[in-house]
């Protein structure tokens, strides 16, 4: 059994305008880059295993931080949200109605028009949650909020229907256990990123 810390990228101005913002490469904003520049990892995971997805707006964040080591990770990458990519979902609920609200209610299968499901994004993990703890290494990774919640999900057997069991945190880290079969569990929360 390992541990796992997962953090979240800082800010792009997709995120500031409520933007679909998945496999499409947007940098961090002005304000997220000077958010990433204050945040530091908690000392006791530090001597991690560090890892990144490959978009720009997560290995900046990393640099930033000064987790210059961080390794690209093509599976850490945002659930793809296809044509949906760039969209604001309000428009989404306007244009597409009913049919907007039955997907949405589908959680672990809610589907974007030539996109992913997180449950997609579940599979897409596993292999790679079963591969780390093989290695037997603390790892930690900057990734994206579609990931952290699929793992949460699958951490706490949340169909991803109705609210989360807990509020997370977008500018703190997650640490999770992870067993041998690829399976994560909880361990802590919300736990700050240490400023400068």
């Amino acid at each position: 059994m390992i541990r796992l810390a997962l953090i979240r990228h800082a800010p792009t101005d997709y995120n500031a305008q409520g933007r679909m913002q998945g496999t499409r490469d947007v940098p961090l904003s002005t304000q997220g880059r000077a958010v990433a520049a204050g945040w530091r990892v908690p000392p006791d995971l530090a001597e991690f295993a560090w890892m990144s997805s490959p978009l720009a707006r997560c290995c900046e964040t990393a640099r930033l931080m000064g987790l210059t080591r961080a390794v690209g990770e093509p599976r850490l990458v945002e659930m793809d949200w296809g044509q949906w990519e760039g969209r604001l979902i309000d428009d989404l609920r306007a244009e597409l109605g009913a049919e907007m609200a039955d997907n949405e209610a589908a959680g672990l299968d809610f589907r974007p028009d030539g996109g992913e499901s997180p449950r997609d994004v579940q599979a897409r993990l596993t292999p790679w949650l079963a591969e780390i703890c093989a290695a037997g290494q603390d790892t930690g990774a900057v990734t994206h909020k579609g990931v952290i919640r699929a793992i949460f999900a699958q951490a706490m057997d949340w169909d991803m229907t109705g609210r989360p069991p807990t509020r997370l945190d977008w500018t703190a880290a997650h640490i999770f256990t992870v067993d041998n079969q690829g399976r994560p569990a909880v361990e802590q929360l919300n736990l700050p990123l240490e400023k400068l």
